[in-house]
């Protein structure tokens, strides 16, 4: 029997989800408003420690729809976490180089410079672990390795959590934080301090035009699903054991929300990108740039096969290379319960 949940908790990356999506239509809260239940983001707290469970997921009762790395993270280090749902959107995953570089083709990176971030005072280096992924996914194309090219760091000092949070129409802005120091490496390639760095999503293809920088490869295009799996692919929407404990009834609506949200993106592609690009802090443009003409459709939350064996071999990659202290078996992680509960919901209101 399901317990009365007074706070939930949610937090989300700026990149599409469905629970994006719902929470920007106001879905989240009306789905909850009969219970009594506040909805409360976790990145418009003041506390620190509240906004830093994006990250570890330590806050009791909360959901987190995004990239898989903090969550994988989280759940090596122990925390006591289930994933209800993955969903797939294809973006771009860009190497990039300066025109004139020299560098035409993945072949060519060999014995050059490569910058990553180095993000020091965090507990998960999510944005070193997707640049790598990408890199090392990239070169392998190529029968190149990681070890074929220099790394070079760019040291960030500040945890983004530390940053205080800028509110824009009274909610905060999913982009900020790092005091323009997520640009690091972007910097180092413009001063001509590495020869090539990894850029991805709606960010990347403005920077892209902006600078008039070269793409090497796209591992985001590529045909094969474990080549371009990495951080938001698939990404994970996942809650703590204790919401599943104490309050499943709740947690079936949060999935069946979210389900919603993607059924709505499917039927109306122009404002579902709109709503993309606020998500994403960009506009309609560069959200077909990175996501898609078709990235309304991209949206869905499910377990398709293909996102679970993606999802493992990112997480044993990810214990390969120390971004996490042991790998473990993700089906595992996975409770499909609130997920079939929810379709069948969907599925009988349709009938």
């Amino acid at each position: 029997m399901s317990k009365a949940l007074d706070t939930l908790w949610y937090t989300r990356c700026p990149v599409p989800t469905g629970l994006g999506i719902a929470l920007q239509r106001g879905w989240l809260e009306e789905a909850f408003a009969q219970q009594h239940t506040a909805i409360k983001s976790l990145q418009e707290s003041d506390d620190v420690a509240v906004r830093e469970s994006h990250f570890d997921h330590t806050l009791q009762n909360s959901v987190r729809h995004g990239g898989n790395i903090p969550a994988i993270w989280a759940r090596a280090a122990g925390r006591q976490t289930r994933v209800l749902g993955l969903s797939w959107a294809d973006e771009i995953q860009l190497i990039l180089t300066l025109p004139g570089s020299g560098i035409n083709s993945v072949r060519d990176l060999k014995g050059r410079k490569f910058g990553l971030p180095l993000w020091r005072n965090v507990q998960i280096d999510f944005a070193r672990a997707q640049a790598m992924r990408a890199l090392e996914n990239a070169l392998r194309l190529d029968g190149l390795e990681v070890s074929d090219v220099e790394l070079v760091d760019f040291v960030i000092e500040r945890r983004p959590s530390e940053e205080p949070v800028v509110r824009i129409d009274g909610k905060a802005d999913l982009s900020t934080g790092g005091g323009g120091s997520r640009n690091a490496e972007l910097v180092g390639l413009l001063r001509g301090e590495v020869d090539a760095i990894f850029l991805k999503g709606a960010h990347a293809a403005q920077l892209v035009h902006h600078f008039g920088l070269q793409v090497v490869i796209d591992t985001g295009s590529h045909p094969e699903p474990l080549v371009r799996a990495n951080n938001g692919t698939p990404r994970t929407l996942t809650v703590d054991q204790h919401l599943l404990d104490n309050h499943y009834d709740s947690a079936v609506r949060l999935v069946e929300t979210t389900l919603r949200a993607d059924q709505w993106a499917r039927a109306h592609p122009l404002e579902a990108r709109q709503f993309l690009a606020r998500e994403t802090n960009s506009n309609d443009f560069w959200v077909r740039r990175a996501y898609g003409e078709d990235a309304n459709l991209r949206l869905g939350t499910n377990f398709d096969e293909g996102a679970i064996v993606a999802l493992q071999d990112f997480t044993d990659f990810l214990h390969r290379w120390q971004f996490i202290p042991t790998t473990f078996d993700v089906r595992e992680w996975i409770d499909v319960g609130p997920y079939e509960q929810a379709n069948a919901h969907l599925t009988a209101r349709a009938a």
